[in-house]
C-alpha cells in the first residue's frame, strides 16, 4: 500500500511516499480502508521531532504519519464484538493515517451515521473533539460567559466558535485578515480582532472594559501566551492546547499570581478521551449538532497523498481557511 512516511524529524521534505505492506490487525484491532485521512497541526509536531520526548505522542522513527481517518472496515482481528466488515467508522489519536490502510484499537472507532459524509467525519474527529473537550470540559463555558479564541479561522476555532456560542457566551477572536474575520463573524464571533494590525490584549480590554474574559484558548503559543494571559480576570483560565507560531519555553509562576492569581493549563486531547464511552459521548453530540445543522464543519481544501509536503508547507504558513484533508481512496 502507499503511505506516507518519516525516517527522521525535520520540515515537510523528510515526508515521504512509500509503498510498505497492509498491516495485520492484532487483537483487539481492525483494519480500515481509508478513505480519508484528517491533517492536523500535531502531525506537524510529530513530523518535527516536537514531540520526540512525548509518552502520550510516541514518534518511534521510521513513522508512517497521521492520526485522524475515516474508511470501511477491511479485516476484524481477535475478539472484535460491535464492528463488521464494510462498516463507515472514523477515528483520531492512532498513528498512521496517512495511508491507504491502517490498523485501529477498536476502542478508539466510532461509527459514521447514515447523515454525516465520511468527509466531514474525518474533518471532526481531532479538531471536533478538541473543540468539544475546549468548551465543555477544560473550561465548561455557560451562558454569559466571556472567551478569546486564538486563530478563529482555523480547522479547531471554527468549530470552538460555534461551540462557544451555542453555549451562550461572548466570543472574542483573533484572525489574521479580513477575510478571515468574515468567516468567523458569519460562524458567530461577537468580536474579531486582525492581530496584524491591532495589539489583541489591549483590544479585549477595550471590548471587556477592563474586566478581561474568563478563559482563552491559545493555540499560537510563543507570540502570543504573554499577551493571553493578561487578558483574564481574576482567577480566569488560559489554556494553551498548541504552538503555530513556536513551544513557550516556560512560564513564571508569579507571572500567573501576578496577572491575576489565574490558572494555566496545556492539556492533551488524550487525556480527555480516555475510553470508548467517552469518545462516543463527545461524538454523538458533535455528530447530532452536525446532522441537525447546528454546527458546520469548513474543509479548505482536499489533496491526494502526493501532495502531502505541500499542505504542511501551507498549515505552518497559517494561510488555512479550515480544515485539510487528504484523499486516500
Amino acid at each position: 500500500m502507499r503511505a506516507i512516511q518519516i525516517d527522521e524529524f525535520g520540515g515537510p521534505d523528510k515526508l515521504l511516499e512509500k509503498d510498505i505492506p497492509i498491516p495485520t490487525p492484532e487483537e483487539n484491532e481492525v483494519v480500515v480502508k481509508l478513505e480519508y485521512s484528517g491533517i492536523n497541526y500535531m502531525d506537524v509536531y510529530m513530523r518535527n521531532g516536537s514531540y520526540a520526548k512525548s509518552h502520550t505522542y510516541q514518534t518511534p522513527l521510521p513513522m508512517t504519519v497521521g492520526m485522524e481517518g475515516a474508511g470501511t472496515i477491511h479485516a476484524l482481528g481477535k475478539n472484535i464484538e460491535g464492528f463488521k466488515l464494510g462498516e463507515r467508522v472514523a477515528y483520531c489519536l492512532s498513528r498512521g493515517s496517512y495511508a491507504e490502510y491502517a490498523a485501529v484499537p477498536t476502542w478508539r472507532l466510532v461509527k459514521i451515521p447514515e447523515t454525516v459524509h465520511s468527509n466531514d467525519a474525518a474533518a471532526l474527529m481531532l479538531q471536533g473533539l478538541t473543540a468539544h473537550y475546549l468548551t465543555n470540559s477544560a473550561y465548561a463555558l455557560k451562558n454569559h460567559d466571556s472567551c478569546l479564541i486564538h486563530a478563529g479561522a482555523g480547522g479547531v476555532g471554527q468549530l470552538a466558535i460555534q461551540l462557544a456560542k451555542l453555549k451562550g457566551a461572548t466570543v472574542i477572536t483573533t484572525v489574521g485578515s479580513e477575510e478571515k474575520a468574515e468567516i468567523a463573524k458569519k460562524l458567530g464571533a461577537d468580536h474579531t480582532i486582525l492581530y496584524r494590525e491591532l495589539d489583541f490584549q489591549k483590544e479585549v480590554m477595550r471590548i471587556t472594559e477592563n474586566q478581561g474574559v474568563n478563559v482563552v484558548f491559545d493555540s499560537v503559543g510563543k507570540d502570543t501566551i504573554d499577551r493571553s494571559i493578561q487578558c483574564l480576570q481574576k482567577r480566569g483560565l488560559c489554556v494553551m492546547f498548541g504552538a503555530s507560531s513556536g513551544q513557550v519555553a516556560g512560564i513564571a509562576p508569579l507571572a500567573l499570581a501576578e496577572a491575576g492569581s489565574i490558572y494555566f493549563t496545556r492539556p492533551h486531547l488524550a487525556d480527555y478521551i480516555p475510553n470508548s464511552e467517552v469518545i462516543n459521548q463527545r461524538m454523538s453530540e458533535i455528530f447530532s449538532l452536525i446532522s441537525n445543522g447546528k454546527l458546520r464543519v469548513s474543509i479548505h481544501d482536499v489533496y491526494p497523498l502526493s501532495e502531502i509536503q505541500k499542505v504542511h508547507e501551507l498549515l505552518e504558513s497559517r494561510a488555512t481557511l479550515g480544515k485539510f484533508l487528504l484523499k486516500v481512496a
